[in-house]
């Protein structure tokens, strides 16, 4: 076990409940959406270095997303597509780290601040083949993925550009 930056817990004393729910579903012909939430209370339990009840590093309470898109469903520009959506990982710990934040490390000695970012998609869809380009961040917000305690903390992509194209066999 390296304590040495509080990156790994090797024991049994952990302990995660919460609940999850998603919800997917086409609301008009061409229009879907998708929505989840999750809260998660992820402690340690049993531990002989880290105290009792701390939370565990990149382990937000609560997560949450929506996301959307929508097809054209007839003439020239059938199969063409939009997306967008919204994706928020936060948490309202009520112990060390204050409203929005999460554990940085084990010890619970530093905070990771919650993000919430925003995505698109334009793609286009015909037959066996789809283009798309996909907009990350679009906000360019600054933001932080995770962490493996205070030497590495791991910072969200900025604004990015992907394209793909696939072929289905």
């Amino acid at each position: 076990m390296d304590v040495s930056n509080n990156s790994c817990l090797e024991s049994d004393g952990q302990s995660s409940s919460g609940i999850e729910f998603d919800i997917a579903g086409e609301i008009l012909p061409g229009w879907k959406i998708i929505a989840s939430y999750a809260y998660t209370d992820a402690t340690i339990t049993k531990e002989n270095t880290f105290s009792v009840d701390n939370r565990l590093n990149n382990m937000p309470r609560h997560t949450a997303s929506l996301w959307t898109t929508y097809t054209l469903q007839n003439g020239g520009l059938k199969g063409l597509g939009f997306g967008g959506g919204i994706f928020y990982i936060g948490d309202t710990h009520d112990c060390v780290c204050p409203l929005g934040n999460r554990a940085g490390d084990l010890a619970n000695t530093f905070e990771v601040p919650s993000y919430t970012r925003v995505d698109a998609a334009v793609y286009y869809e015909t037959g066996n083949f789809r283009a798309a380009l996909n907009f990350k961040n679009l906000s360019n917000i600054r933001y932080f993925e995770g962490t493996q305690g205070r030497t590495e903390v791991q910072p969200g992509a900025p604004f990015t550009v992907q394209g793909t194209i696939s072929w289905e066999f």
